[in-house]
């Protein structure tokens, strides 16, 4: 046998177990590679969420779940939209000015939604992530001042926000409760998460 057949022969078996190990080494990689793509689970988690609100009366509550957050869609009575014409010297931020947490164009008004009946936000405080609670009932109550007019107060440092979610003055919260991106998809449909048609 001549050198130059052994070195076909070499040649020929590294490059057969080069292409062998590029392919085991391809097959390893794909299901490695593909955890990194989100699971089904996550992409839903990140999806809108349709929401009926044809049963929320006024002054109800509906708590539904968008990217892991409690997001509340309120009814408001229309006592409670005129009361939340009173009290812009005692908010903090009562035209949404602040930017944390920026308010989306179509709710820079002092219902901060779209249509004043219906105040979508996300139920939790911007202090340190707690869910304020109900406090829709006006007037004099523990932990609330005398002339309160409805709203919401956050159960671990004293937070409270208006019917609007707007921060009260002198409180730990620094800025309003977030107004997630909503839009209506009819008069009882409600989608949470998007707010332009694609």
């Amino acid at each position: 046998m001549s050198d130059q057949q052994v070195d076909q022969g070499k040649r020929t078996w590294l490059i057969a177990t080069g292409c062998a190990g590029a392919v085991g080494g391809v097959a390893t990689a794909v299901p490695f590679v593909s955890t990194f793509a989100p699971s089904e689970r996550a992409k839903a988690a990140g999806a809108p969420v349709e929401v009926d609100i044809s049963g929320i009366k006024p002054g109800e509550k509906l708590t539904v779940e968008w990217r892991g957050k409690p997001v509340w869609i309120v009814r408001r009575t229309p006592e409670q939209l005129e009361a939340l014409k009173k009290i812009d010297g005692q908010l903090a931020d009562p035209k949404s000015d602040r930017k944390a947490y920026p308010t989306p164009d179509y709710a820079k008004n002092e219902y901060r939604s779209i249509k004043p009946e219906y105040f979508v936000a996300v139920g939790i405080c911007s202090h340190l992530g707690c869910s304020p609670s109900d406090k829709f009932a006006a007037g004099p109550q523990p932990s609330l001042p005398d002339d309160w007019t409805g709203g919401f107060l956050c159960p671990c440092h004293g937070s409270t926000f208006d019917m609007a979610g707007r921060v009260f003055k002198n409180k730990p919260a620094p800025d309003n409760l977030e107004v997630p991106p909503h839009m209506y998809l009819s008069d009882a449909k409600l989608l949470i998460g998007e707010d332009k048609k694609a």
